[in-house]
């Protein structure tokens, strides 16, 4: 168990891109990015994908390496990551890995969780309400049966929210319930740094971040896929709020705004899971790197 991997922990916007690189640059490794938007190639704006500069200032594998036409799920994520750290571990006794996908980044730090067979009729009919509008009556009823996984995944996509659901309804037990058996075994030691910052200030830098997507071409961007808008790699934020701008739903100013909002939401239920999780070692965002190496290392060989 000399082996370890370093995991960039964090809500949105709140620099994880630019630690991990650092990391990287200093343990002299590369990145495993565990961001379940970032896999795509035709969703480069809208997910805010590290630049040309940073991607060549450290190695990232998972990085737009999958087209939104393909089936790719958290469990090809999870032996595709694993075969790369094993790849990476030959190599180095470190490995970095990043990414506000919790779901994703838990798959390959302690395994894919089992979940029972429910009645197909029951995503059906989840699957009509969403057609019909009631997006928001079905996070309420989430939020009512399950506040845990309500807090902890993607509600604004209708996927994971029904996928929720439907353990909820078909099982009478909780989504969660069955997201809290044991760990997978692994040959490595994770370490977990997370970043933090006071919500007034996460906020901010959410909002700059969606003004700078809109200057890069975001609406272009998603005017390209509006064409395949029901795509579940689509049902996410930045995108949808666009799609229904598009469709004449409201104005674009007001989609901009919407955007603002479901990303802090987002955000606000990030900060809310990983407060949980006690192995955390949490830093103020503006920690220099070099106290956070400290951290890492003193973890690593303790005296």
């Amino acid at each position: 168990m000399n082996k370890y991997l370093i995991t960039v922990i964090g809500a949105t916007a709140i620099g994880k891109t630019a630690l991990s690189i650092k990391l990287a640059q200093h343990f002299n490794t590369e990145i495993i990015s565990c961001d379940s938007r970032q896999f795509y190639k035709e969703m480069k704006i809208g997910t805010a994908v590290p630049s040309k500069e940073e991607l060549a200032a450290a190695k990232h594998h998972f990085i737009q390496n999958r087209s939104i036409f393909e089936d790719y799920s958290v469990g090809h994520f999870e032996r595709d990551a694993l075969q790369k750290l094993e790849e990476l571990f030959a190599k180095s006794n470190t490995a970095i890995m990043v990414g506000g996908s919790g779901l994703y980044t838990n798959a390959v730090l302690d395994g894919l969780d089992y979940f029972p067979e429910v009645d197909p009729e029951i995503r059906t009919q989840l699957n009509q309400q969403i057609e019909n509008g009631e997006l928001e009556n079905l996070q309420n009823k989430l939020k009512e049966l399950d506040l845990e996984s309500y807090n902890s995944i993607e509600i604004e996509n209708p996927h994971r929210l029904i996928r929720a659901l439907e353990i909820c309804i078909g099982t009478g037990k909780t989504y969660s319930e069955y997201k809290n058996k044991p760990k997978a075994l692994r040959n490595f030691t994770p370490i977990k740094i997370g970043l933090t910052a006071d919500r007034e200030l996460m906020y901010q830098r959410i909002n700059y971040r969606v003004d700078i997507m809109i200057k890069e071409g975001l609406l272009e961007e998603a005017k390209k896929l509006y064409e395949h808008k029901n795509l579940n790699a689509l049902q996410t934020v930045g995108y949808r709020e666009l799609f229904h701008y598009f469709e004449g739903n409201c104005t674009l100013e007001f989609a901009i705004e919407e955007i603002k909002k479901n990303t802090r939401r987002f955000a606000k239920r990030q900060v809310t899971w990983n407060k949980k999780d006690t192995s955390i070692h949490w830093f103020n965002f503006e920690t220099d790197t070099s106290e956070i190496i400290k951290k890492i290392e003193n973890l690593m060989y303790p005296t």
